[in-house]
């Protein structure tokens, strides 16, 4: 069911207005900013008027600025004296510097207002990704995100500033020169009042064309981002695989239909401003064969000002009409920015904190479907893990492993079932502080520009000495490599860690766990990224650090879990054999053939080539 055309007005205003409370904040400066525009409107009609006295003053080079005013003439004789032919040069600079003051204030202080805004809208969207909830960011990919706080933000500052100016500043300009007009002749202006309607008529017909062409413009420029930011992440891949010819058309076409609904807009826009002025200059036409038809008795100089006053509405009354068109932009950018900041944040109904845990894992008949799964990715999982043992997760891909240790840190939230954390259910926990007892190291390691002391000590860390920080590196293998770096623990490490190897990025962040010192630690496929002398050094840290500490091991190399403590066969969501590892050698089933094929491969790895 489409909307209808009022609903579609009343949304694009309701949408428009909360746009404007994030202007509130500036008040002071837009006040400051309005009263700038006021004074430069009010000038438009002075200059016009100026024609007027100049054009008397030609007619009779002897007429008085103040003549016909019996008050001056009474009490100001000599001011009464002052001609025409001096006086109005004067008052022509003196109105131009006028003018220069209410354009200054009116766009410096509305700039100000302008940036506050961008600056408001950018911080207000990135501090409401840091608290989504994983599905968000699982639905949509990254460049649409990056897309709306760098484009969209943009527009709508546009929208809520730039417009403002225009309507303001020519708005008042119309009233102003309007309201001359009518003083001067209220007849011949009310003819101009006539094509009101149609103009009317014009914008509304235009706004809802360029509200949906500005969405299209939106989703196209996010491809763009997308794309590049893809290729820029994946560019080992994109070079290894020969990908270069493909990277270039999917960039190529997301550029293409950008340019192509770019283009639309701008035809659009190109159509609608000549047809009103159109309309506008008929409307002045007939204006004129009826001045020339009425003169009456008004003087040269008050037709020729009356002309010229009228000649300068068209101008305003296009630039409000083109305001639309950013004012449209605008409130599409903002239905998408208000769109991701009214989304639900990360639900925490938990009330409990606790300072330390020992760090028990109990897991009772816990089944989790995804929204968008047809059927169940856990189903009726139970264990429970002591403190300081470690339990080993085993299984093909899709068995639900990483699921399972999601479930723990609340990135998603089940239904059935409970995972309680020294007897609490960890949906108990405040999310702060049920991941302050949790570190977690994944596959995917994620570290940023920076130093390596600031990458191992991240976040809540922020704070930890160096030599705490040299003991999680120790402890995780990494200290051989960071001493050896140009400037050791202060070495940037480059984008996602990209000037150091797969296992060196593994060892850092698993020292970065290890630094939290929480008593669950979580690795999930930790070690799949080492070699086999880091996975041997790795081996023996964890060796060291599982003490004390309850550990949840996802492993694809079953040597890194042989000392386990308990190991669960997952298979399809469901945990088919449990055991130490001898005992599930001795079942000789699930895992007695994923430990054949494992050493199977191993034995593959190490085989000498043939002579």
């Amino acid at each position: 069911m489409t909307d209808t055309p009022k609903q579609d007005a009343a949304s694009s205003l309701i949408i428009y207005l909360r746009l404007l409370t994030y202007v509130l904040p500036y008040w002071g400066l837009f006040a400051i900013s309005l009263f700038g525009f006021l004074i430069f409107a009010s000038t438009q009609p002075m200059l016009g008027y100026m024609l007027k006295f100049f054009v008397d003053g030609l007619n009779n080079p002897d007429a008085g600025l103040f003549a016909e005013v019996a008050w001056v003439v009474e009490h100001a004789p000599r001011l009464a004296e002052l001609k025409l032919l001096h006086a109005v040069p004067l008052l022509i600079v003196f109105i131009a510097l006028l003018q220069g003051v209410g354009s200054f204030l009116g766009n410096y202080f509305l700039a100000k207002v302008s940036l506050g805004l961008v600056h408001d809208l950018r911080i207000a969207l990135f501090n409401n990704l840091l608290s989504l909830p994983n599905r968000y960011f699982d639905n949509h990919n990254s460049g649409h995100l990056i897309s709306r706080i760098t484009y969209n933000v943009t527009m709508v500052t546009g929208a809520a500033t730039d417009a403002i100016k225009v309507v303001v500043r020519e708005g008042m300009t119309v009233i102003f020169l309007f309201a001359t007009l009518l003083w001067m002749n209220w007849k011949l202006t009310m003819v101009m009042v006539v094509i009101l309607p149609v103009i009317g008529l014009m914008v509304s017909s235009a706004s809802k064309k360029f509200r949906k062409q500005s969405k299209r413009i939106q989703v196209t420029m996010g491809d763009v981002t997308h794309v590049a930011s893809e290729t820029i992440q994946g560019y080992r891949v994109v070079r290894s695989f020969g990908g270069e010819g493909y990277e270039q058309q999917r960039f190529h076409d997301a550029s293409e239909d950008n340019k192509t609904k770019q283009l639309k807009m701008v035809r659009l826009n190109a159509v609608y401003t000549p047809s009103l002025q159109l309309v506008i200059y008929s409307a002045m036409a007939v204006l004129m064969f009826l001045v020339l038809l009425l003169r009456g008795d008004a003087s040269a100089g008050d037709l020729v000002a009356y002309i010229t006053l009228a000649s300068l509405l068209p101008k305003p009354i296009r630039q409000l009409s083109e305001v639309s068109s950013t004012i449209q932009k605008g409130v599409a950018g903002a239905e998408s920015i208000f769109e991701q900041l009214d989304e639900q944040s990360e639900v925490d109904r938990g009330s409990q904190e606790r300072q330390r845990i020992s760090g028990r894992l109990q897991v009772n008949n816990l089944s989790f479907q995804y929204p968008t799964s047809e059927k169940p990715v856990l189903n009726n999982i139970s264990f429970v893990a002591e403190p300081g043992q470690m339990v080993a997760l085993v299984g093909r891909s899709g068995s639900g492993k990483s699921t399972l240790a999601s479930l723990i840190p609340r990135f998603y939230h089940h239904e059935h079932g409970q995972i309680l954390l020294d007897d609490l259910d960890v949906e108990e926990y405040t999310l702060r502080n049920l991941r302050r007892h949790i570190a977690l190291v994944t596959q995917h390691v994620t570290l940023f520009n920076d130093s390596v002391r600031n990458n191992i000590a991240y976040g809540d860390l922020a704070d930890a000495p160096l030599d705490a920080v040299k003991r999680a590196a120790a402890d995780a293998y990494a200290d051989e490599f960071i001493e050896k770096m140009p400037q050791g623990y202060d070495t940037v490490v480059g984008e996602n860690g990209v000037l150091l190897s797969g296992g060196q990025r593994q060892r850092l962040a698993i020292a970065r766990a290890l630094l939290k010192d929480a008593p669950l630690l979580i690795l999930d496929e930790a070690t799949s990224a080492l070699d086999t002398e880091s996975e041997r050094h790795i081996q023996a840290a964890l060796d060291k650090v599982v003490e004390g500490r309850t550990t949840i091991v996802i492993a694809h190399r079953l040597s890194t879990i042989e000392k386990a403590d308990l190991i669960l066969v997952m298979e399809q969501g469901e945990i088919v054999e449990r055991g130490t590892h001898a005992q599930l050698l001795a079942l000789n089933g699930y895992y007695a053939r994923l430990h054949a094929r494992d050493f199977a491969d191993d034995a593959d790895l190490h085989v000498e080539p043939s002579a």
